[in-house]
């Protein structure tokens, strides 16, 4: 039987009037929030923000102030952008073969004195044994699916090698912005959810080189390398709001928080808010927020010399959050370079950045891309007289009973 629309609409209404009847409440709770924090001077933010494992939540660390806000600078006359995406058809068990295909797309556009943009699309197709697993090096029995959230991760390494390649090509000396939508912490990789090789695989043998070659590029002209993330849920600058105003030991915070809540004031101001409720109550449009640091475990245990920094910036048409390698935020001309840089190619974009956005198109598999890319297959295997099957219930869900 289908979804019952009628009930669902019946239950939508009564979520939408509860939102409407808590707002006026929200509002002021936000508002003392916000007025409470911007009464936190930096030395005590600073202080209590720094790392300590006992903090039943992760909380940014205040690298200059809580609550700063920054104007942008005018762009440089002449500067490019370069971005990187990627998409992919994951392994399907339903299908003859074993593999998976990520397709690598992005862009260069520069402005200024000479304009010019270039389009690339780069399909990849795997299915050897040591593309579809990844194996301990020190029992090769012990071996990991590359599939699901680990393709995932993959892919996302893929496109910083794929755009440090790119930046390769642009002439030297002129300003860059290096781009990819998304995060740049390997949030996947928290946890227990990976043995410790996985970890290795991604990181040490090709995330760090990436990030290496993209710091080496950095010698040779002003390199901005940043990472979009669109509508952001998180709420570390939150969470370091909730540290700078506790007046308990850090030491009773599990007793009386989680990663959400708290049960005590002033604390409990924070509840059920996130970041970017709090920036667009500060951040006048085309404006930035203080530079902080992640707490998060992957990049401190991991990530060297590559510590990921993060400041947010009100495009005019939403929050938007943008993550940097320390070696970006620490140098105060190139940080006011990716602010100014970003925000230009946000209203070029209509609130979200134009490279990305051309990176993404050049990137993207649809629906009927995916079914033609079965149907190749099973094409290819066919010519070369290779038998052809699917799952019963892969045909079952393409032929109705009824």
């Amino acid at each position: 039987m289908p979804l019952d629309l009628g009930q669902t609409m019946l239950q939508l209404d009564l979520v939408s009037r509860g939102l409407v009847a808590d707002s006026g409440q929200r509002e002021a709770r936000l508002m003392a929030f916000v007025d409470a924090a911007s009464k936190v001077d930096a030395a005590t933010a600073i202080a209590k923000t720094g790392y300590d494992p006992e903090r039943p939540f992760l909380a940014a660390q205040v690298l200059d102030s809580l609550l700063g806000a920054y104007a942008p600078v005018e762009p440089p006359m002449d500067w490019c952008t370069v971005a990187v995406d990627g998409s992919h058809i994951d392994v399907d068990r339903h299908l003859p073969v074993g593999c998976y295909l990520i397709n690598m797309g992005g862009c260069s556009l520069t402005y200024g004195s000479q304009p010019d943009a270039s389009f690339f699309s780069q399909p990849s197709l795997y299915h050897r044994p040591e593309d579809l697993y990844l194996t301990d090096p020190s029992n090769p029995n012990y071996e990991e699916p590359v599939a699901g959230p680990l393709l995932g991760l993959i892919r996302t390494v893929q496109e910083l090698e794929r755009l440090a390649q790119a930046v390769a090509d642009v002439p030297a000396g002129l300003p860059t912005l290096a781009l990819v939508d998304g995060s740049l912490v390997m949030w996947g990789l928290s946890g227990r959810g990976y043995p410790p090789f996985v970890k290795e695989a991604i990181i040490q043998e090709r995330l760090l080189p990436a990030l290496n070659q993209l710091r080496e590029e950095s010698q040779h002209r002003p390199l901005c390398l940043a990472a979009y993330v669109s509508l952001p849920r998180s709420a570390e600058v939150v969470n370091a709001a909730r540290t700078s105003l506790c007046p308990t030991e850090l030491s009773q915070c599990r007793s009386r928080c989680n990663n959400r809540r708290s049960i005590q004031a002033p604390c409990d101001l924070s509840n059920d808010f996130i970041d970017r409720d709090l920036f667009q109550r500060t951040l006048d449009p085309g404006w930035r927020s203080a530079t902080y640091l992640t707490n998060s475990s992957v990049p401190r245990e991991s990530y060297g010399e590559h510590q990921i920094c993060f400041f947010y910036l009100n495009c005019g048409e939403e929050i938007g959050r943008i993550e940097l390698p320390q070696w970006v935020a620490q140098d105060e001309r190139l940080l006011s370079l990716c602010h100014s840089l970003v925000l230009d190619q946000c209203r070029r974009g209509q609130g979200y950045p134009v490279a990305i956005s051309e990176a993404h198109e050049q990137a993207v598999i649809n629906g009927a891309d995916r079914q033609f890319f079965k149907q190749m297959l099973a094409e290819a295997l066919e010519r070369e007289g290779l038998p052809v099957y699917t799952s019963e219930k892969d045909r079952s869900k393409r032929t109705p009973w009824l």
